[in-house]
């Protein structure tokens, strides 16, 4: 058994049969073989050896004629690795004795002996283990053919293990088949990470290195509320983990009766709870969890893995389906919040070492402006279908703003010319995610329609920590007395200027930071669907004098360990089932 500490991203309990992801693909999971199949799976396995034989040794022979027999020697160390009467005698046996199908058999085999090359003190020993991976990869080749299984082809559950998966191939998981994911690299906030969130998956980013001691196949546990993986689990591990998980389908039961309550506290103070979504299939989940509205409509997917830009009737009808479904519940659309580096019908950035200070979001918008003004055209056209709202991101001056408004004031001209219907009354909202615009937030307030706090940009850009960094992320942290300041600050305007005022990022779906936010005055919460139940229930259980007094507290407080303690006492002392 082998334990790993990464980050969590995506809450809940997974277990299941690993599958690798590598620059080879995925492998079929399959582990076992039937007894009455074994001499069969033998004769497969043969046949692979002798194909990746004859390819090394063609290898061996053009490159010995070509640069000569110093390097034509490399491939014959790999020939006579392959060959190898031990290895081939283990192989047979896990197939015979065990019935591992060949696939886990090489993998699990190979693996052990690059492991045991990895850990020579010899440099030049340690770095034979590539070549294993390499043979591991060739026979894996052979043995699988045509039959490996894509990401989203998959025929059976696993738990996906990979060095790093981007925004658009978690998007594209199989959600019937993939019970959670775990990432060598990756952080906080991620795109990654709210992509998990948007599938409802446990999962687990920023482990460090693991790929060389997992093969496809292998029992693995994910625990996405701890951050922990599990490789290899025992027994005892597996029965503690399976117990976990029901008691979190029991909870997620028994909140279920909570639906279509409201979230109202204790002294009859009402908060809204919105759902942010990633693709229109999840406002179903806002139903489902009965939601007051869609507070954050992400719109990246619609550019993500795409090679041309989307044209406006794409646009729309991703649009249209959310709004229609929500009826006169508010759906709050946010231009998309993507660097020139993500979309692939843009040019690359010329001097982009940073994207997270570079051209994205309100300024990739601004600078592009017919396809800022498609979204837009879209956007208003599913105003005249429901209640929709448009929310700028990263806005950091207030030119920025204004030339947004004018660009959407000037679509609006173009839609009225050419007869089509919108709201030409529709709220105009910013996301506040940047020291600077709460610095200047009351003038923000003067001009727009509401404020919603991303807490997970303006957590990153006020500590100065790259959430996506491993060794800085430690210092990611909401409660981080600075944090908290400003959005103390962003609340209290809000309320002068009599404007709702929402927060949308991962902070706002926690549960240890419920209390905290009611008490310092927020109204309206929005956050993954599956976290409304929980942040319901926390509603219905407190008073708001009791949070007022919990927020006093808090922002008396010099460091965010000492908070997040003191918070983690006050929710298990209040509500008991979510303070575990």
């Amino acid at each position: 058994m082998q334990k790993l500490q990464g980050i969590a991203v995506s809450p809940g309990v997974a277990i299941g049969e690993a599958l690798v992801m590598d620059n080879e693909g995925f492998r079929i999971p399959r582990r076992f073989v039937a007894r009455d199949t074994v001499e069969g799976e033998l004769e497969r396995l043969g046949k692979a050896i002798d194909a990746a034989s004859n390819e090394i040794s063609h290898n061996r022979d053009a490159v010995s004629q070509e640069l000569g027999n110093k390097y034509g020697a490399i491939f014959e160390a790999h020939f006579q690795m392959l060959n190898d009467a031990q290895l081939r005698n283990e192989l047979e046996e896990m197939i015979r004795e065990r019935h591992y199908s060949p696939e886990y058999a090489v993998s699990r085999t190979l693996r052990r002996y690059a492991q045991v090359f990895q850990k020579l003190e010899s440099r030049y020993l340690a770095e034979r283990a590539n070549d294993i991976f390499d043979i591991e990869k060739r026979l894996l080749r052979h043995l699988l053919g045509l039959r490996r299984e894509g990401i989203s082809h998959l025929t059976s559950s696993v738990v996906v293990l990979a060095h790093n998966l981007t925004p658009s191939e978690t998007a594209n998981l199989d959600r019937e088949y993939v019970l959670g994911f775990v990432t060598e690299i990756g952080g906080l906030g991620s795109h990654t990470a709210i992509v998990a969130e948007a599938l409802e998956i446990p999962a687990v980013v920023g482990t460090g290195p693991f790929m060389t001691d997992v093969s496809g196949g292998d029992l693995v546990i994910i625990d996405g509320d701890q951050g922990l993986v599990i490789i290899q689990p025992d027994e005892e591990t597996v029965a503690r983990y399976r117990h976990e998980a029901e008691e979190i389908r029991t909870l997620a039961t028994q909140l279920e009766a909570l639906r279509d309550l409201p979230a109202e506290t204790a002294d009859g103070i009402s908060i809204k709870l919105y759902g942010n979504i990633e693709f229109p299939y999840e406002v179903d989940h806002c139903i489902d969890r009965g939601a007051d509205g869609v507070g954050l409509y992400r719109t990246e997917f619609l550019y993500l893995g795409v090679e041309k830009e989307p044209d406006e009737d794409v646009h729309f009808q991703a649009y249209s389906r959310v709004v229609q479904t929500m009826g006169s519940r508010p759906v709050t659309i946010r231009t998309f919040d993507l660097g020139a580096d993500k979309i692939e019908h843009l040019p690359d950035p010329e001097d982009e070492r940073n994207p997270f200070l570079g051209l994205r979001s309100i300024r990739l918008a601004l600078r592009n402006l017919p396809m800022f003004r498609t979204q837009l055209k879209a956007a208003l056209r599913a105003s005249a279908l429901g209640n929709v709202q448009i929310m700028f991101p990263l806005v950091s001056t207030l030119m920025e703003l204004r030339q947004a408004k004018m660009v959407l004031a000037d679509v609006m001209e173009d839609l009225d010319e050419h007869g089509m219907e919108f709201n030409r009354d529709m709220a105009i909202g910013i996301m506040v995610e940047v020291p600077a615009t709460v610095m200047m937030i009351e003038d923000f307030a003067e001009e727009v329609d509401f404020l919603s706090i991303g807490t997970n940009d303006l957590i990153q850009y006020t500590l100065a920590v790259d959430r996506s960094n491993k060794d800085v992320v430690g210092l990611y942290n909401a409660a981080d007395p600075a944090v908290l300041k400003l959005i103390a600050i962003t609340i209290r305007a809000a309320a002068n200027k009599s404007i709702p005022v929402n927060m949308c990022g991962q902070m706002s779906g926690n549960p240890v930071y419920t209390m905290l936010l009611l008490g310092l005055g927020l109204r309206q919460f929005s956050v993954t669907p599956s976290a409304i139940p929980e942040i319901k229930k926390i509603c219905r259980s407190v008073n708001i004098e009791q949070c007022k007094s919990i927020a006093e507290r808090v922002m008396a407080m010099e460091n965010a360990r000492d908070i997040n303690s003191f918070l983690k006492r006050q929710l298990r002392n209040t509500v008991p089932e979510l303070g575990q």
